[in-house]
């Protein structure tokens, strides 16, 4: 039981995920927070950052010069493979190995291709409330 604890920290993922960021237009700087902290950054678009996966979400923010500041809010998920393992973890491992990777963060998976869209400075923004034609009311 002792070698089959940790399942997705040794079998899956690990406890590290490359995030890869490209925004459009692309060149931003985009920071990295999760929980408060900065943990990396982008220096120019596109570009990848790897990243300890945590149960704590991750807001990436990015800015270029012209345009509004723009975000992205990445969910830290369980990861698929997780889900299927945990009946063969329950059976084989008495919840052992879950354990493990719930607590160095390997069960975890945030979304590992973020696409940006930036909006240039004094842009209208999009009308919310269009009728098309034909649909006047």
């Amino acid at each position: 039981a002792t070698l089959l604890g940790g399942c997705a920290s040794l079998v899956g993922g690990g406890t590290s995920q490359d995030i890869t960021v490209s925004t459009n237009p692309p060149g931003a700087h985009c920071v990295f927070w999760r929980h408060g902290e900065q943990i990396g950054e982008i220096k120019e678009t596109p570009g990848t950052l790897t990243v300890k996966r945590r149960k704590y979400d991750i807001d990436i923010k990015c800015d270029k010069t012209g345009f509004e500041q723009a975000s992205f809010h990445n969910h830290s998920g369980v990861s698929s493979m997780v889900a299927g393992n945990v009946a063969a973890d329950l059976i084989l491992t008495a919840g052992l190995s879950s354990i493990v990777d719930s607590a160095n963060g390997a069960d975890n998976e945030y979304t590992g291709n973020v696409i940006i869209g930036l909006t240039p400075v004094g842009a209208p923004a999009p009308a919310l409330n269009t009728l098309a034609p034909g649909n006047a009311q």
